[in-house]
């Protein structure tokens, strides 16, 4: 998948050697660091605040620069405090704020989750709509760096399971730009996933050029839309986040074999784009789940129930999953093999029952 970038005037300083046109290459980060500044230079309601978020600019440095520019009343450091920080979130948005919060690692954020589900993803209904919370939490999630248990979690069927919260899950520079402006736009409250071992992915983007379109109300909307990230006939690979990379190689080598993969790159997880993943399966007859959170009661399977459920008739096979197995997260060296590979995902490409 491929992109284009800029040199930010918001949050992001340019490059040194940047071309004159402004294009440069971005990284995942600083896509997510200008959608963050931009929003702030756009709307005085928006802030950000976490666990050191503020003068380090972060554990991955996404926040780098904000509070320099916006001031520590907009972006500023909070106790260790999950819970804490998601009630003041809570409180904010009641009053008129739009916050943005950071949880600095995907497990992290589990003594919040009871300020998640109880609050934040009821409120909406519990004051049938008079309350609304506009309000984004940003997770870093997933593995992939070789990091331990509470660092590389996927937790994301916790929130897709629960109404009344947005789950998205950019995995590519342009879409981590647009998608955070989206959610941070929302009325209402999105879980925003971070694939960490995304950060430092590359891509050629014009972050100024993204910023003028979505600020012209241009950028097609990504929320509850899913992309074909690499067209084919054979097969369809349906994934999201950190694992699209590794379907597209997949999807590469099994061209080298004379096979053709489509690739879905689902982007946002809540609300689910049957449309465009049916509309795959449907053309390919053949279909494959690719995921790192482990398989038993996970998205996955929710994606294998929903496309059997709609698709069985253009089914050639039964559809499968790759995903990470059901124990807990690895050890580094470990690491490998726990993670869906090119491999894993060409195995379970050939057990699609094929003729030939």
């Amino acid at each position: 998948m491929t992109q284009t970038t800029e040199a930010p005037t918001g949050g992001v300083a340019a490059r040194p050697g940047a071309a004159p046109g402004g294009r440069v290459t971005s990284t995942f980060a600083k896509a997510l660091n200008a959608a963050l500044a931009d929003s702030m230079a756009a709307d005085a309601s928006v802030l950000m605040f976490g666990e050191d978020v503020g003068t380090l600019g972060g554990v991955f440095r996404i926040t780098d620069g904000l509070t320099a520019r916006f001031g520590e009343e907009r972006c500023f450091d909070t106790p260790l405090a999950e819970a804490g920080i998601m009630g003041m979130a809570i409180g904010m948005a009641m009053n008129g704020m739009k916050p943005v919060v950071e949880m600095q690692f995907d497990a992290f954020a589990y003594p919040a989750f009871e300020q998640v589900v109880s609050h934040v993803a009821k409120m909406p209904n519990r004051t049938k709509g008079k309350v609304r919370l506009p309000l984004v939490i940003r997770i870093p999630y997933a593995g992939g760096i070789g990091g331990v248990e509470h660092h590389c979690d996927s937790s994301e069927a916790y929130y897709a399971h629960t109404p009344g919260l947005t789950v998205l899950a950019p995995a590519t520079v342009r879409d981590a730009y647009f998608m955070l402006r989206e959610a941070i736009a929302s009325p209402d409250p999105v879980v925003f996933l971070e694939p960490k071992k995304l950060y430092w992915s590359k891509e050629e983007v014009d972050l100024a050029e993204l910023r003028r379109t979505f600020e012209a109300g241009q950028a097609p909307r990504r929320i509850g839309k899913a992309v074909v990230a690499r067209p084919g006939t054979d097969a369809t690979l349906i994934s999201y986040g950190p694992s699209v990379p590794t379907a597209l190689a997949a999807a590469a080598a099994a061209a080298e074999e004379g096979r053709s993969i489509e690739v879905i790159d689902l982007r946002s997880i809540v609300p689910f784009d049957d449309e465009t993943v049916c509309a795959s399966v449907r053309r390919t007859g053949r279909a494959v789940v690719v995921a790192e959170a482990p398989g038993f009661v996970s998205v996955a399977s929710e994606i294998v129930a929903r496309v059997q459920e709609r698709c069985f008739h253009s089914l050639a096979a039964p559809v499968l999953r790759v995903t990470g197995f059901d124990i807990p997260y690895p050890s580094p060296k470990l690491e490998h093999f726990y993670l869906p590979s090119v491999d894993r995902i060409l195995d379970a490409v050939d057990d699609l029952q094929w003729e030939d």
